[in-house]
């Protein structure tokens, strides 16, 4: 795999003027092993703090439309929270390996069939117990043509919560300078294995989370999503969303149907779906996938990803008893999060995108978050 452009120390600050990055420790794992934040900042106002420690993006400041910055990501102030998922519910975690869920905690490859942990009912979610999440990723900083970064890599081994082959994962989380967070993603493997990758933010972009995001303006270049059965794994079928509540094709409010009767939404107790971008053969190029708008502060955020997916998720789960940042306890619908994936339970779908990985291939996709205010 590529490694960026750096041969920079750990420990470095580069001119300002193109931005900056420092490390520091920022306490240690129940193993007694150190966790280290990323604390990386361009010019006007955009930071981004990531900690080594499930790759986590903990914090995200950027401007509202009187250049006040502050922060748009759910989370805490100390490492400690992020170690329990009774705290810390994949707040900014990168996923691994597999995002989503798994229908019945296996699948087969090549003949054989894997056993995974059942974490969410009757299926697998989100990489198991033992997640990337859940794990401490060499790191390292760098200041790349594009702006300052971090590069965290892991080495997830054979048999790693139930999954074949020894995978190399390496994600790249970059600043720009034009007012962007990118996050590039990249894996090999020696044996064949399945592998979907993302990152678990919450957004809230009313900043410091002062209230629940029923009132964002959500927009979702999908003309279909993939419907789930009464466990939240899809039927297979790719159902349109003219006529429904999912139709977010123009700017809609949150809040405006997510407590509809619909059946997908009592399924899933709000939106958790699926969103399918652009023709499910394409895949590999740059899209606009969605747009995210606070009208109280003007802050807007635009996701583009080279992934086939994007899981809108409402914070249907989140109900107060989490006191984050600050002493904010994050209430009901407090955060939306929007998930760049390959399509949930692919390992059984057919119909649906490979997720696949051979040895002789590299995995590669890219997600881009950019920020402005109106």
């Amino acid at each position: 795999m590529h490694e960026p452009d750096s041969h920079q120390p750990d420990h470095f600050q580069p001119d300002r003027a193109a931005g900056t990055v420092t490390p520091r420790s920022w306490g240690t794992t129940p193993a007694g092993e150190e966790v280290i934040l990323y604390e990386l900042r361009v010019p006007g106002g955009l930071e981004a703090h990531v900690m080594n420690y499930g790759g986590v993006l903990v914090r995200l400041l950027a401007p509202d439309r009187h250049g006040t910055p502050e922060d748009l990501v759910l989370g805490h102030d100390r490492a400690a929270p992020y170690f329990d998922r009774q705290t810390s519910p994949y707040f900014g975690a990168l996923i691994g390996r597999y995002a989503n869920r798994i229908a019945g905690g296996r699948f087969s490859l090549g003949g054989q069939t894997y056993t995974l942990a059942r974490n969410d009912g009757p299926n697998a979610l989100h990489g198991g117990p033992g997640g990337f999440d859940q794990r401490l990723w060499d790191s390292r900083a760098v200041m790349g043509a594009d702006g300052p970064g971090v590069v965290l890599t892991y080495l997830s081994r054979d048999g790693e919560e139930g999954y074949p082959g020894n995978l190399t994962v390496q994600v790249t989380y970059t600043l720009l300078p034009e007012g962007a967070l990118r996050i590039d993603y990249a894996a090999q493997t020696d044996a064949p294995t399945v592998l979907n990758l993302t990152n678990h933010t919450y957004w809230n972009l009313s900043g410091q989370a002062r209230r629940d995001i029923l009132d964002h303006e959500l927009t979702v270049h999908a003309d279909a999503i993939t419907p789930v059965d009464a466990t939240l794994i899809p039927t297979g079928q790719f159902l349109p969303v003219p006529g429904t509540p999912f139709d977010f094709r123009r700017p809609r409010r949150i809040g405006t149907s997510v407590d509809d009767q619909d059946p997908q939404l009592r399924a899933a107790g709000g939106y958790d779906h699926n969103f399918v971008l652009g023709d499910v053969g394409e895949g590999g190029d740059l899209r606009h996938a969605a747009t995210l708008h606070d009208p109280t502060s003007g802050r807007q955020m635009e996701v583009h990803t080279t992934q086939h997916g994007l899981q809108v998720y409402s914070g249907n789960f989140l109900d107060g008893s989490i006191v984050g940042k600050g002493g904010q306890p994050y209430g009901h619908r407090w955060a939306v999060c929007l998930e760049t994936q390959h399509f949930p339970d692919s390992p059984h779908q057919p119909g649906f995108p490979g997720t696949v990985l051979l040895p002789a291939q590299v995995f590669r996709s890219r997600t881009i978050y950019a920020f402005s205010a109106r």
